[in-house]
């Protein structure tokens, strides 16, 4: 086992990751932006170092000061998080380059499932069934193009290869549309993630999106521990996450768990990730692996009992998966509100100084976040600030369970999307369960007549 990690990232993972290394009796070291130089995990470090100014592009994704950070500290491992280079494969193959263990998948296998085309070409070879659309990157000629999106039947969406986070992407629903489409999601990606390269899939009309976690290890042992419901969602952004799935038939979750865990085996990945799917129509369309801790990971947590960040350690230092797929049982019902520094309602961010923080507790109510009393929120990174999570033996339980902490929880000094929550936690639909990603849009802009 290691005896000191690196943790390259910030706010609650960077916590998150803290208290698993802690657990394990390893020391973390924690870098930091001049920003972030205030954070609870940063007072509560083992050891810290600032490795540049606010902006992430010369701190938190600034190769040379991480691997110099880990190189003063004589540190043996560096844990990404989740965002920032999390799923970039250069660095990852830096960082191993350099003498120190990348805590996730070989840089091999983060290039393979981050370039979506490549993914899709892999997971088709593997056996898991995607989307309908374009064998690769779609070709220059316009006429090509068209004879594409005829075949594939409108409406067809465009789809940045490199692309991520809901990001990359555009609808359309006319031949007339489509090849100024496909110019400006090409300039769009060329810009965001440096490769102009987009592809072509059906645009399913009312799918679900349905993700199954994985763990493997590099003995070629792999498992699946379930799924997770991410529907509702904003602008391809995750909103609420829950698991398991209401409504999808087990057997089905059974054998498109098995296919993932043998696509894992057939790419030699390690580490922990992520198989995301659109689900329509009782049929599972694979769209993109995450191949990095999620978000929502304590959802699965909660359910299997497995603890997802301390088994990503253990296997990057070599150990077995201390469980088969046998011994993973799903119980109970777990549910997550994403809390974010932003209007409720309008979506614009609220940075700035948390005056009072009072989180809720009581059974079955987990909260993950670095934030305190007088902790100040920047507006250089992502608006979330923490994550409420609870869980019943019931999904109506593990619900109820959601209103009460909401419900406690009081944020005071900037706006929180806490009001946002505790609307949707009442709604019929919501309750009912097995809503479509197109939902809640339709809920805010009916909301808003």
């Amino acid at each position: 086992m290691f005896k000191k990690i690196l943790v390259a990232n910030r706010g609650e993972i960077a916590l998150r990751v803290q208290r698993a290394c802690r657990e394990l009796g390893i020391k973390a070291v924690m870098v930091y932006s001049e920003a972030d130089k205030d954070a609870k995990y940063i007072k509560l470090a083992d050891e810290a170092v600032c490795i540049g100014p606010a902006a992430s592009s010369q701190s938190y994704l600034n190769m040379p000061a991480i691997i110099s950070a880990a190189e003063v500290t004589d540190a043996e491992a560096i844990h990404p998080g989740y965002g920032f280079l999390s799923e970039n494969a250069d660095f990852a193959e830096r960082v191993e380059k350099s003498g120190f263990q990348f805590i996730g998948p070989s840089p091999e296998s983060i290039r393979i499932m981050g370039d979506k085309v490549s993914a899709k070409q892999a997971m088709i070879k593997a056996g898991v069934p995607c989307v309908p659309g374009s064998e690769g990157e779609l070709p220059d000629e316009p006429a090509a193009v068209k004879r594409i999106a005829k075949s594939i039947g409108y409406p067809v969406i465009i789809k940045a290869a490199g692309g991520g986070g809901g990001r990359g992407m555009r609808v359309v629903h006319t031949e007339a549309a489509l090849l100024h489409a496909v110019q400006t999601t090409k300039g769009e990606a060329a810009a965001a993630f440096n490769n102009p390269a987009v592809y072509m899939e059906k645009f399913l009309q009312n799918p679900r999106h349905i993700e199954i976690q994985i763990l493997a290890d590099k003995h070629r042992n792999a498992v699946y521990l379930g799924e997770r419901d991410c529907s509702m969602q904003r602008r391809h952004q995750k909103v609420i996450e829950e698991g398991p799935a209401p409504g999808i038939p087990r057997r089905l979750i059974e054998r498109i768990g098995e296919r993932c865990v043998a696509a894992c085996k057939k790419i030699g990945y390690r580490g922990a990730g992520t198989f995301e799917f659109l689900y329509e129509n009782g049929e599972f369309y694979f769209i993109e692996m995450n191949t990095r801790v999620q978000v929502e990971h304590p959802i699965t947590e909660w359910i299997t009992g497995i603890d997802i960040v301390r088994t990503q350690i253990m296997v990057a230092a070599g150990e077995k998966l201390p469980f088969t797929q046998r011994q993973i049982q799903i119980r109970g019902h777990a549910i997550e509100c994403r809390i974010n520094a932003e209007d409720p309602f309008k979506f614009t961010p609220s940075p700035g100084r948390i005056t009072y923080w009072h989180p809720p507790g009581g059974p079955g109510v987990r909260v993950d976040s670095h934030v305190y009393d007088n902790y100040f929120v920047p507006s250089n990174y992502d608006s979330m600030i923490g994550k409420i999570i609870t869980y019943g033996d019931t999904r109506q339980q593990a619900i109820a369970r959601m209103q009460t902490a909401l419900a406690e929880t009081v944020v005071e000094g900037i706006q929180c999307n806490i009001p946002l929550h505790r609307e949707l936690m009442v709604d019929a639909k919501f309750i009912e369960g097995g809503t479509s990603i197109h939902y809640l849009e339709k809920w805010l802009s009916e909301r808003r007549r």
